[in-house]
Order: structure tokens, then sequence, then C-alpha cells
């Protein structure tokens, strides 16, 4: 897939940029045109003589070239792209990407090419958790024709263990593979719900829960990036649209249930219930607001329909991934629900655990299906998104 394809290969600065150098051979192995641009940064760390070697071109470092045709190298080499990989991303580069910034050569034709951008974050552990660096990260993915893959986990050059190591380079050659072959869900259509409902009481007050809708939203990326139309079922939140994702908003459980079966008819090879739908709603809903009059007051409620049992039960099931978001005995009531629901798939996580779970960025899950389970510990929403979406195509039927 990738004989001929022209890859731009960026390197900041990084003790990563090490592996930079099995990525480039790698790509020239499997026929891609390769080129790489430096930053100061990243000539700390490996020097362009290596990568001109391993590339067979000249490296680019400077944004000023005179020898380039017209003294335009970003805009030539911006044109020349079909991908632009950026590996090892760092923390600073991240930031100035995020906000547009061309101050050197690589931001700048970042800024100049139309030809999609994949970032590979490598950084400290606790750089990588920074509320900042999260927030750049978070608005990159709803960048169109971005992409984020990694970071990886494990023990980092400091001597800290976490988030923050680049992915390895065999790695990101079959995240570059799987772009061009359109993903391992090229041509499925996957329907995910996030977020809570809200039941009302009366036309000003409603019942709902702490969902604040991220994981939701994390993996409508994660299967949009794996190459799926996606649509995505929303209950209210305050999260922006996906770039690329069919965004569907609704209120109640009602609705949510209404809108899940139309995108269902209308196909669904993947069906992702992650939204925290409430379980009861108001039996009567008053036209006028419920006035103040009484000490108690008392609502009847009745049980709402189970969206993911529902579509679990279709004679056209897609794949049906549940969720169990519980605060005890969380992994025996993940298997009662797998079982008993009917589900391909359940993803347990423990809300009780202030740390992960609802609002929060993080989460830590165990993953749980007929006769297998991985457990994640706590991590990045939008990584995990990643690692979900991958269990969901190895246990799918082929």
């Amino acid at each position: 897939m990738l004989n001929g394809r022209r890859i731009l290969v960026g390197i900041t600065g990084g003790i990563a940029a090490y592996k930079t150098a099995e990525l480039a051979r790698l790509l020239i192995k499997s026929g891609a045109n390769v080129r790489v641009v430096m930053t100061e940064g990243g000539k700390a760390f490996i020097t362009p003589l290596t990568l001109q070697a391993l590339s067979g071109n000249p490296v680019h470092l400077s944004l000023l070239d005179t020898e380039a045709e017209a003294g335009m190298g970003h805009i030539e080499l911006a044109k020349w792209a079909e991908m632009v990989v950026v590996a090892p991303a760092s923390a600073d580069f991240i930031a100035r990407f995020t906000v547009g910034m061309a101050n050197d050569l690589l931001t700048t034709l970042c800024l100049a090419t139309e030809a999609p951008i994949a970032i590979a974050p490598a950084m400290n552990q606790a750089m990588w958790k920074n509320s900042r660096t999260q927030r750049n990260i978070n608005e990159l993915t709803q960048a169109l024709n971005v992409y984020i893959w990694g970071p990886g986990e494990g023990e980092q050059a400091c001597g800290d263990v976490g988030l923050g190591r680049m992915l390895e380079p065999e790695q990101l050659h079959a995240c570059i593979n799987n772009y061009f072959c359109h993903g391992p869900l090229h041509g499925k259509r996957v329907v995910i719900t996030a977020g809570p409902t809200r039941e009302a009481i009366d036309p000003v007050r409603y019942v709902s829960n702490h969902s604040s809708g991220k994981m939701g939203y994390a993996l409508a990326v994660a299967a949009r990036d794996a190459g799926a139309t996606v649509e995505l079922i929303s209950g209210p939140v305050a999260l922006p649209a996906p770039s690329g994702v069919k965004l569907t908003s609704v209120s109640s459980a009602l609705d949510m249930l209404n809108a899940a079966e139309k995108a269902t008819d209308q196909g669904c090879d993947i069906f992702i219930a992650s939204a925290a739908v409430a379980d009861y709603r108001p039996e009567a809903v008053p036209e006028q607001k419920i006035k103040k009059s009484q000490r108690k007051m008392v609502i009847e409620l009745i049980k709402n329909p189970d969206i993911v049992a529902s579509i679990a039960a279709r004679p056209d099931k897609p794949f049906t991934v549940g969720f169990a978001a519980e605060t005890q005995d969380v992994i025996a009531y993940a298997e009662g629900k797998l079982k008993n629901k009917k589900l391909d798939m359940i993803v347990a996580n423990d809300v009780s655990d202030q740390r992960i779970g609802f609002n929060s960025e993080d989460n830590a899950v165990t993953v749980l299906w007929d006769g297998g389970s991985q457990s994640f510990s706590q991590q990045s929403k939008l990584i995990l998104a990643g690692s979900i979406v991958e269990l969901i195509v190895s246990n799918m039927q082929p």
C-alpha cells in the first residue's frame, strides 16, 4: 500500500528521535518516497546525515532555504507530501501546531499542506498529563485531517513510567499503512451513543446524571480514524462535535432509542452504547411548571427501555458493545450484563473512583467478551478509545 507514497517525516526535539531512523528505513523498504524535516531540537538528538542516508534525499532544516526552488521550500514540500508524520512530536511542537504558529519550517509546512497530518507524541509522562497538553490534544482530535497516534505507556528515558513514550517504529509504520489502505474499519458503519439523558419532570426541570460524554466522543474519533463512517448519538454535553462524524443530538432516553433504531435501520456494523442512559423517567410530565406548594413531593417513575439490549435483540443485530458503569462488584455486574443482554462485548469501569469515569479526562476499564477479557490501567480516554476499537476489530467475525 505504501509503494510510491510520498511521506514527509517531521522530527522534533526528543530522545525518541533515534526511533525515527528505523521508521524511515521501514517506509523506504515498503516503497515509499520519504523526505525529512528537522527542527533545531531534532538536530540535537539525531544528525541530519543519518536521515539523509536512510531516506536518500536531502534533509530540510531551514524555513529560509536559499537552495529551494524560488526560495519557497515550505510550499514545495507542502504540495509534495501525501502525508505528514511528526515523530517524535514534542509538547512544544504540539502547542505551537495547535495555535497555528509558523515559526519554523515544520510548523509552516503544516499550515501550508492539504495532506493529512499525523502526530506521534513523545514526552515525559507529567508533561503528557499536564492539562495544557491535554487541552491541545483534545483540540487537535476535533480537527479535520489530523490524527493522534499514541503515545504508548512504559519506562521513559528519565526513569519515569507512564504514558508519553512514542509508539514503536513498527506501530507507526502500521498506522501509516492502515491510513492508505483506509483503515481496519473502512466500509463499516459505526453508531455510538454518548453522554447522559435528561428525563423531564416538568417544562423546566429534569433528572439526569454526571456523564460528560467524553468517552463516547473519544470512541467516535477512534472509529473515524480507523476508517469507519460514524454516527454519534449524543445526549446534552458541553463538547464540540468531532470533525468527520455525523452528530445526532437527543435529550431523553426515548429520543435516544428512536435515534439508535433509525440509525441501525440505515445499516450498522458496530453499535457502541457508551451513553449513561437514565434507568427511569417520570411517568407523567405536566404541561406547566410544578409550583413549590408542599413540603414534600412524590414523583412516580417508570422504567426506561434498555437501548443496548433492544439493539442486541434485533434480527439484523450489529456487533454490539455495552458499557457497565458500576460502583461495586464491577466485573460481576458486567459479566451478568454481557450474558443477559446478549452483547458481543462490554466495557466495565468503576465510577466511584473520582480520578476516572464521569467528567474525567482519564479512564481505567476492563473489556470483557465471551471467553476473554483485557484490563487497561488509568490513561487518557482518547488513547483508551483507540485500544477499545482495536479490540472490537480483533473480535469481530471476518
